[in-house]
């Protein structure tokens, strides 16, 4: 079990984002996550299921996409070092 499989579209927030890679050309377009919850069809889907039937928006590819999470800019990158 991955995280694909274990987040439904309605356990996000709406000001987060889906960023969607193609397998075959690399054309990148992102889905936000407030239009796929206004479909009622769309808000009790996982993200491994969204994955599958998302298809690349590049004229004439139509191949399979890869999907990511993309973090808001609240989030701080790592700060350390060695002591």
């Amino acid at each position: 079990m991955n995280w694909k499989s274990a987040l439904q579209i309605g356990d996000l927030d709406d000001a987060q984002r889906l960023e969607v890679t193609c397998r075959t050309c690399g054309h990148v377009h992102y889905l936000e996550v407030a239009k796929l919850r206004d479909d009622p069809r769309l808000r009790q889907l996982y993200l491994d299921e969204v994955e599958r039937t998302t298809i690349c928006k590049a004229r004439g590819c139509r191949s399979p996409v890869r999907m990511t999470l993309v973090r808001s800019g609240d989030a701080s990158g790592f700060v350390g070092g060695m002591a």
